[in-house]
């Protein structure tokens, strides 16, 4: 169905809530191709007119044949008249998880191409097949009560700076490849896609065989309605003081079968620990084992302390495995995974903080908090030296950093995201340049 990848560009650029300027993510391979295609013969109408587009190519430097796709790449985009940039990994790759590092390469670099572009987001061939991979996938491993049935968002915005958008979620591959076949233009084949010590290659032999044709899932609108359910849970429930300690009645926490409940209980306690992601399914039933009883006591989960006294739950961080952090003068770092220091002056250290920290263990008892609390949570809170240690207190920008979604948020996670950034005293996200499923729940 030719037709459809036009309507779809169309219907993307629909949903815009202004002119704006996009930068396709093109590879070369039928799909991305497509996607810049398909946008710039849509572009040809009046009433997409203040838009424009820029293209950037990837290339991860892993096979020999890649400067040379990229550059036929780039050839194509200036038959087009689309400014397009090559952006190319540097430096020694890993030797394990390659695929998952390449990803987060790609989209650090395409960020880097996108700002150098001026461009307003980026955007994804991804297409319904690799969404049914992708759900596929996830169902193998998730804890989180059912949500890798969502897939990939349609929208997800990256590294709290840029959004990065799916227009093509509920077009085959097929196609597209009609689409492009139509007009004479051809694509290249990545050969890893067919290299089976990689999952997704595995998962896609298996789907082929399978007499199930894909269509569009329900399941990011099922997401996003259970974020906002989750968000409403943690701005009723949910107290975190200084960005330590997160307070909550043991009666509330108790109630860890409810779906939404847990994945709010949950996604603050993976932030409490600096984790990107949810504790595993084994984790998460010893916690709710815990949480069930009503007896006081501690358990540790995911780096945090889940500590129950007098009717009242408190979490913070456990007092081990506590890292060191140099960063040089003006120079940014993150520290444990849970908080993002920037130097204001010469180069600096950051530690746990070695004695308990009085005046932050102070204000933690200030706000009621038991004083074992007070103390455990202070000492896991970070202390700044200058490099050679000559001041108590260095001159430094601290922030709180939400691990789980400071990366990588997807749009449908957005609601709950808001609260929790609230929650620990951070502005709420920025919000997509389109109307999704999110904006038109809030609206």
């Amino acid at each position: 169905m030719p037709d459809a990848v036009i309507d779809a560009a169309r219907q993307f650029l629909r949903s815009f809530t202004k002119p704006s300027r996009v930068l396709v993510a093109v590879s070369g391979g039928s799909d991305s191709k497509g996607l810049l295609l398909a946008l710039h013969s849509a572009l040809g109408a009046a009433e997409y007119e203040g838009f424009s587009l820029a293209a950037c190519t990837v290339d991860h430097a892993l096979r020999t044949e890649s400067a040379s796709e990229a550059e036929a790449v780039a050839s194509f985009s200036a038959e087009l008249g689309i400014p397009h940039r090559i952006a190319r990994w540097e430096g020694e790759k890993p030797a394990t998880g390659i695929q998952a590092a390449a990803r987060n390469k790609r989209y650090e670099l395409l960020a880097a191409a996108a700002e150098a572009l001026g461009a307003d987001c980026i955007v994804t061939g991804h297409t319904l097949d690799d969404q049914r991979e992708t759900i596929a996938m996830r169902g193998l491993r998730d804890a989180g009560g059912g949500h890798g049935a969502a897939g990939m968002a349609a929208s997800m915005l990256y590294g709290r700076r840029i959004w990065v958008l799916r227009p093509f979620l509920d077009l085959r591959r097929a196609d597209i490849r009609s689409f492009l076949e139509g007009r004479g233009v051809g694509w290249l084949e990545d050969p890893s896609n067919a290299n089976p010590e990689f999952e997704r290659v595995r998962v896609r032999a298996r789907l082929a065989t399978s007499d199930n044709v894909p269509g569009p899932s329900p399941g990011g609108r099922q997401r996003a309605a259970s974020s906002a359910r989750s968000a409403a849970l943690i701005e009723k429930h949910i107290r975190v003081h200084d960005a330590l300690v997160a307070e909550v009645s043991s009666r509330q926490a108790g109630d860890i079968d409810d779906p939404d409940w847990r994945r709010a209980l949950l996604t603050v306690a993976t932030a409490l620990g600096g984790r990107d992601h949810l504790p595993a399914r084994a984790t998460v039933e010893r916690l709710a084992g815990f949480l069930r009883s009503a007896e006081p006591g501690r358990l540790t989960a995911g780096r945090v302390v889940i500590d129950r006294r007098s009717g009242v739950l408190y979490l913070y961080r456990e007092a081990r495995n506590l890292p060191l952090l140099e960063i040089g003068p003006g120079e940014k770092g993150v520290w444990d995974g849970r908080f993002t220091v920037t130097s204001k002056g010469p180069a600096l250290t950051v530690t746990a903080a070695p004695a308990p920290g009085e005046r932050r263990m102070q204000r933690l008892i200030d706000a009621g908090l038991p004083m074992g609390v007070a103390k455990r949570a202070s000492l896991v809170a970070p202390h700044i030296v200058t490099a050679d240690a000559t001041l108590e207190e260095a001159s430094a920008e601290v922030e709180c950093r939400i691990a789980p979604y400071d990366t990588f948020l997807p749009g449908f996670d957005r609601i709950m995201a808001d609260a929790i950034a609230v929650l620990f005293g951070r502005d709420r996200y920025r919000a997509p340049p389109v109307r999704d499923v999110l904006t038109e729940m809030e609206g």
